[in-house]
């Protein structure tokens, strides 16, 4: 069995992207479109693609039965609709378009054709995302207090005429990148209501230009601060992650997480249960037996703490390897679904609706400092 695709785009990122679809054997890249016919053509010859600089007639090629669409935000809803009324199935990067009414347009258009339509929210395809929702689910550290995703991510590479800051064609740092994170904690922590959010410019540097945003958002048992920031020299680009629980917290590094470390107290048998899940990791205990002062005030009285550990894992896994692999998880489970409808993706067209749902909700209410 194959699955041919087309990709839509010849930026850096569909390049790397057809670099990890390539890795899942049965995909066969066989179709190239851009606008700029220097481009298009050298990654077609490349792939051993056939070049397009005219989308229609890209879509005109009936062995393309998978279009990847790796264009500027503004694009997409056009781009997808274009690809479902021609019969193929789609892949989008994210956003799924600039406002949720296009978005849910898209889902129900693809479900009534019978097609894929699905955005890129690759995080979920990540092994820790697992990892952390076992941990979640079976309350090993207690129940969700609080959490909190930081973005401190670099400007270097992003111009003053760059689209990502023309809000017409980006939709802005919520609608552009932040739907990655909304969906991810949902992932890990149900629906969420947005309850705050802002948006910061620097007028030293472009009056015009919004390069950081902050949200809360009220999940079943606490809130998540998300933030992000595009303002940083690319050596210091760097990203946290953290959820705090009654009884200790876990901590994520990096947008594309490769390392955890988890601190906390556990009760007996949970560290072995652990190990199950993560593997090898390096683990430090500070002591062991039930946490008197917890207990004198009431909370956990029926439980026997007896181990206060840090626990980190996953260091040296480099993030390329561990975004290329997520991105191979994901269109072979697409893939499956196409193959199988009975198939229960980790993703499907509602992530793309929901989480350009919420961040249009943010973009909503949010006040302009």
């Amino acid at each position: 069995m194959e699955l041919n695709i087309g990709i839509v785009g010849a930026g850096d990122f569909a390049q790397f992207a057809a670099s990890a679809f390539r890795n899942v054997p049965g995909i066969n890249i066989i179709a190239i479109t851009d606008i700029k016919p220097g481009q298009g053509e050298q990654m077609a010859r490349d792939l051993g693609a056939t070049p397009y600089t005219d989308y229609d007639q890209f879509l005109e090629n009936p062995k393309i039965g998978l279009v990847y669409i790796a264009t500027p935000p503004y694009l997409h809803y056009q781009q997808s609709k274009k690809a479902l009324l021609a019969g193929k199935h789609v892949i989008s990067e994210k956003p799924a378009a600039l406002n949720g009414f296009e978005a849910e347009e898209l889902a129900g258009l693809a479900n009534s054709l019978r097609l894929l339509y699905v955005v890129n929210l690759m995080q979920r395809y990540n092994p820790l995302f697992g990892i952390v929702k076992d941990i979640i689910e079976n309350k090993i550290l207690g129940l969700f207090l609080h959490g909190f995703f930081e973005n401190y991510a670099s400007d270097e590479k992003l111009f003053a005429g760059h689209w990502f800051w023309d809000q017409k064609k980006s939709g802005g740092i919520f609608i552009e990148h932040a739907v990655h994170f909304f969906d991810l904690f949902s992932g890990w922590l149900g629906e969420g209501k947005m309850i705050s959010a802002c948006q910061l410019k620097r007028p030293a540097f472009d009056p015009c230009i919004t390069d950081r945003v902050q949200a809360t958002v009220l999940y079943a048992g606490g809130l998540v601060n998300f933030y992000h920031g595009f303002d940083q020299p690319g050596i210091l680009d760097r990203q946290e992650m953290r959820i705090q629980f009654e009884r200790g917290e876990i901590t994520l590094f990096g947008w594309v997480p490769v390392k955890m470390r988890l601190y906390g107290i556990l009760k007996k048998g949970q560290l072995a249960q652990l190990r199950e899940w993560t593997g090898d990791g390096s683990i430090i205990r500070h002591g062991q037996g039930a946490d008197k002062e917890w207990q004198a005030r009431g909370r956990f009285e029926d439980l026997k703490f007896t181990d206060h550990i840090s626990m980190e894992f996953g260091e040296g896994i480099d993030k390329q390897d561990r975004y290329r692999q997520m991105l191979g998880d994901m269109i072979l489970d697409q893939w499956k679904w196409i193959a199988d409808r009975n198939h229960v993706r980790i993703i499907d067209e509602r992530n793309a609706v929901e989480s350009l749902k919420m961040a249009e909700a943010a973009v909503k209410i949010s006040e302009i400092i």
